[in-house]
């Protein structure tokens, strides 16, 4: 279903029509990178306007645990049949959601920035994960979340929620302790006042591109308004994520997967994490791989096409890494395989 939330102006300034779910985070980042198109085109010297059109997705209707939904891209099809449909020119998505095949006819084009990757402790009192009473009760979608915090605490009793972030910090004063929530999602709400305790990579370590936002075009769409939304690109997101994609594809697991990863860059180098937990928390399985690259700088040229290559090589590389230190043997990392293209 696509509704738009404004008709568009009679203006000879060119209207760009961007997707995004219909939910208060999503439409809160659509609109930053609404506005920071808007900007990009002012300051370019060729001024654009961009209309947020509300699109439906399978997620947002079908109440299933994430976890027993079915594949991943539960977030994301629906937008991407709207912008092949040529209902919208743009369509921004929770990195993270975003399944790590290719599809035809369209082209990721930008990561923006990268929000803070650590995944958040919000509780009742705003106790941390080491002081909750035995027993507690924690709520989270998430196989990766629930197994990470049983590895550290097995006496936690997690409970399966959905909903929004209001929603889910509702919670907290009803039947729960405490809820795990992407530190991403909680700042840009302006709602990081909830958060009890960051938790540390190296024990809760995010799922591959949390925190970061991906914008997809048509291929054959307009090649100056292509460069355009490119310009929003950040090199270091992108490189990071896209060896923590290319783990998750070569290892076949989807985005509800018991799997860690994060990439990051120092001193021309990238080091990519990968962890597998046993969903029960039970075994711990972590490799760490590194590969030269050119220089990075937070600028928003184009990345060069050997950058890419070795940040998808490494990434395959550690994924063979790991199954071959057993990984199919602590976790069913094939259960949420990519369903969706």
């Amino acid at each position: 279903m696509v509704t738009m939330n404004s008709p568009i102006p009679a203006s000879d300034t060119p209207v760009l029509k961007l997707g995004t779910r219909a939910s208060k985070l999503a439409l809160t980042q659509s609109q930053m990178v609404a506005n920071a198109i808007e900007e990009a085109g002012t300051h370019a010297g060729t001024p654009v306007r961009v209309e947020l059109v509300h699109i439906t997705t399978h997620g947002d209707v079908d109440p299933t645990p994430l976890s027993k939904l079915g594949g991943a891209g539960v977030f994301v099809a629906h937008l991407r049949e709207s912008l092949l449909a040529g209902e919208c020119d743009i369509a921004v998505h929770s990195c993270k959601d975003l399944p790590t095949d290719d599809i035809d006819g369209l082209t990721l084009v930008a990561m923006p920035p990268r929000e803070d990757v650590r995944d958040a402790l919000c509780s009742r009192g705003g106790t941390p994960l080491a002081e909750l009473p035995e027993g507690a009760k924690v709520g989270t979608g998430s196989p990766r979340r629930s197994a990470q915090i049983l590895a550290t605490r097995p006496d936690i009793q997690i409970v399966d929620i959905r909903g929004n972030v209001p929603t889910r910090l509702a919670r907290i004063n009803e039947d729960l302790d405490a809820v795990i929530l992407a530190t991403a999602g909680l700042n840009r709400l302006g709602m990081s006042e909830a958060i009890a305790q960051y938790l540390p990579t190296n024990q809760m370590l995010p799922a591959a591109a949390q925190g970061a936002l991906a914008i997809e075009v048509r291929s054959d769409w307009d090649p100056a308004l292509i460069a355009l939304v490119a310009s929003l690109d950040d090199q270091a997101t992108h490189i990071g994520v896209t060896a923590e994609r290319s783990l998750m594809n070569a290892l076949g697991a989807g985005c509800a997967a018991p799997l860690g990863a994060l990439g990051t860059i120092d001193d021309g180098v990238l080091t990519l994490h990968g962890r597998v937990i046993a969903t029960d928390g039970s075994q711990v399985l972590e490799r760490v791989a590194s590969c030269p690259i050119p220089q990075v700088h937070d600028s928003t040229s184009a990345i060069s096409t050997k950058t890419h290559e070795a940040a998808i090589l490494l990434g395959r590389a550690l994924a063979q890494t790991l199954l071959g230190a057993g990984a199919e043997e602590i976790a069913d990392i094939h259960a949420t395989k990519n369903q969706t293209k």
